[in-house]
C-alpha cells in the first residue's frame, strides 16, 4: 500500500489516502518521491476547473525522486537513480508524434494526475519514456518546478528558434515568468520584463531582466513599439494584445503559454504587414525536458521556491490559491 494525500471532491481539502497501485506495468518505472512542486495546474485539477478531474485525486506532477523498481521493458535506469517526472506520465510511443520525438502531442498522452495517482504520495509511477534523469548539478530540492513550469517556458525558445542575439520580452513575473527571465538571459538575449506590479522591478532584474516595463503604463507600452523579436506571455488573463503585437519587430512572434480561457482578438493588418506571428505551446517532450535540465545545470538556473512538508499540503494549497507564493512551492517529506 502507498500513502498519499487526495482530494475526494471538487475544491475539497486533501486528506490522507492509502491505495494499492497494482502490478508494475512492463514499461513503467516506480519512483520514491523526494520532492514535489505544487503547480497552479494541481489547484485547477483539485477544483475541477476544466471539468475532467476524477476523484479521489492525488495531485502532484513536478516530481523529483529515486528509482525503486522497473518493469522488464523499462531500460536505461538503475535503482536509486535520481529522476524527475512532469505533467505527462505516458503516451502511446507508436504514433507519428511519439516517433518524431513530439510525445507531448500524442493523441493518447496521459497527464500524471488524470486517472492516475500523482506525486503527493510516497511513490509514483510513469512510463519510462517520461522519466527524465536529473543532472547531478541540479539541486533536487528546487528542481521539481523545472519539470513542468521550467519546460513550459524553455520549450518556446526551441520551437521559435530564438537566437541569442534576439531581444526578448517576458510578460508576467510569477511562477513561470521568473524562470523564463533566467532562461532567456542565459540564452544570450537582451531581456525585457513586463509586469503590472512595479514593485517587482528589482526582483525581475535579479532574475535576469535588462529592462523593466510597467504593463499598466500605456505610454511605456507605446515606447516599446518595434523593439522586440520575441515576446513570451506567461499570464492567464487577457492583455492589450494590440500593444504587444506593436512591440514586435518585423518577423517577430508573440507566444502564449499562460492559459487564457477567453477568445483572443488580434488585428490582422499589423501581423500581415510586419510578417509577425501569434503562437502557443503546452509543456514539452521528454527530449525538451532533458535539454532544459542540461541547460539549467550548465547555467545554474533554479526556481525561487518556498518549502512546505507534505503534511502541510493544505496550507500550501491555500497560499497558492491566494496568489502569495514567491515564486514556486515545493513539498518535501
Amino acid at each position: 500500500m502507498i500513502k498519499g494525500y487526495a482530494a475526494k471532491e471538487p475544491g475539497g481539502r486533501l486528506e490522507p489516502l492509502q491505495f494499492d497501485p497494482g502490478p508494475l506495468a512492463d514499461a513503467q518505472v516506480e519512483i520514491k518521491v523526494e520532492y514535489c512542486g505544487l503547480c497552479h495546474s494541481d489547484l485547477s485539477m483539485v477544483d475541477n476547473e476544466l471539468g475532467i478531474s476524477r476523484y479521489p485525486l492525488v495531485p502532484g506532477h513536478e516530481i523529483i525522486g529515486t528509482v525503486t523498481a522497473m518493469g522488464p521493458c523499462a531500460q536505461g535506469f538503475t535503482e536509486g537513480q535520481r529522476v524527475g517526472v512532469g505533467w505527462f506520465a505516458d503516451s502511446c510511443q507508436t504514433c507519428e508524434w511519439c516517433q518524431s520525438g513530439n510525445n507531448h502531442l500524442c493523441a493518447s498522452v496521459a497527464p500524471t494526475i488524470l486517472g492516475r495517482t500523482g506525486g503527493f504520495a510516497e511513490r509514483v509511477r510513469a512510463n519510462a519514456a517520461w522519466v527524465i534523469p536529473l543532472p547531478d548539478q541540479v539541486p533536487p530540492e528546487t528542481a521539481g518546478p523545472l519539470m513542468c513550469g521550467g519546460v513550459t517556458v524553455f520549450n518556446p525558445l526551441l520551437l521559435a528558434q530564438v537566437k541569442p542575439t534576439a531581444r526578448v520580452g517576458i510578460v508576467g513575473i510569477g511562477g513561470l515568468g521568473h524562470m523564463a527571465l533566467q532562461f532567456a538571459r542565459a540564452w544570450g538575449c537582451e531581456v525585457t520584463a513586463f509586469s503590472s506590479n512595479p514593485e517587482k522591478e528589482a526582483e525581475a532584474k535579479g532574475f535576469g531582466a535588462h529592462h523593466f516595463i510597467n504593463s499598466r503604463d500605456s505610454e511605456a507600452l507605446k515606447k516599446a513599439a518595434n523593439s522586440l523579436d520575441f515576446i513570451l506571455s506567461t499570464v492567464n488573463v487577457p492583455l492589450d494584445w494590440q500593444s504587444y503585437i506593436a512591440a514586435l519587430r518585423p518577423q517577430g512572434r508573440l507566444h502564449l503559454v499562460g492559459l487564457v480561457t477567453q477568445p483572443i482578438a488580434v488585428p490582422l493588418i499589423p501581423l500581415l504587414s510586419g510578417q509577425k506571428s501569434l503562437s502557443a505551446s503546452p509543456t514539452g517532450s521528454p527530449g525538451a525536458i532533458a535539454a532544459m535540465l542540461d541547460f539549467a545545470a550548465r547555467h545554474h538556473i533554479q526556481p525561487a521556491i518556498e518549502s512546505f512538508r507534505f503534511s502541510e499540503v493544505n496550507e500550501a494549497l491555500e497560499r497558492l490559491r491566494q496568489g502569495k507564493a514567491r515564486y514556486r512551492i515545493v513539498l518535501k517529506p
